[in-house]
């Protein structure tokens, strides 16, 4: 029987991309490819729920992925965390980015950046389960049920 290849093998695959060393990384690249990937997870099981005009998925999705709920997440997430993980994390909330959320503080937008960059660390080296372990966590840990 032939094993299914996960959806990052796959893109590596299609593509012919090689291994990559994630301590190479800047911590915004990482929060980058994350921010796609932790936004994927919430809007895969908002779609799930059943067929619904965008706009409701938009708002279901929202009330999540943004940097508010998002930095209160990892802050509840941080007992959970291995060493590998939190410095992940620290790199991510330490980074200096040139841009601010819209509708959050400094702070929460700096915790949120760092949960983003964990995410893409989980994501990039292949800890899918982790990662959806992490989500499950936080979410319940927050009192939010998708």
């Amino acid at each position: 029987m032939e094993e299914s290849l996960t959806f990052l093998e796959k893109i590596k695959e299609t593509f012919s991309l090689g291994e990559i060393d994630l301590k190479t990384y800047s911590p915004l690249t990482l929060a980058f490819i994350g921010d796609a990937v932790f936004e994927l997870i919430i809007r895969t099981a908002e779609v799930a729920k059943g067929n619904r005009d965008v706009n409701s998925l938009h708002k279901s999705k929202s009330r999540i992925v943004n940097a508010t709920v998002q930095a209160k997440i990892s802050e509840l997430l941080l007992p959970e965390l291995t060493e590998e993980e939190l410095a992940y994390f620290k790199r991510g909330r330490n980074a200096k980015s040139h841009t601010t959320a819209k509708n959050a503080s400094v702070g929460d937008y700096r915790k949120a950046t760092g949960l983003e960059a964990l995410f893409g660390y989980l994501y990039l080296s292949g800890q899918e389960e982790r990662m959806f372990k992490l989500t499950e966590i936080g979410l319940e840990k927050a009192g939010i049920s998708i």
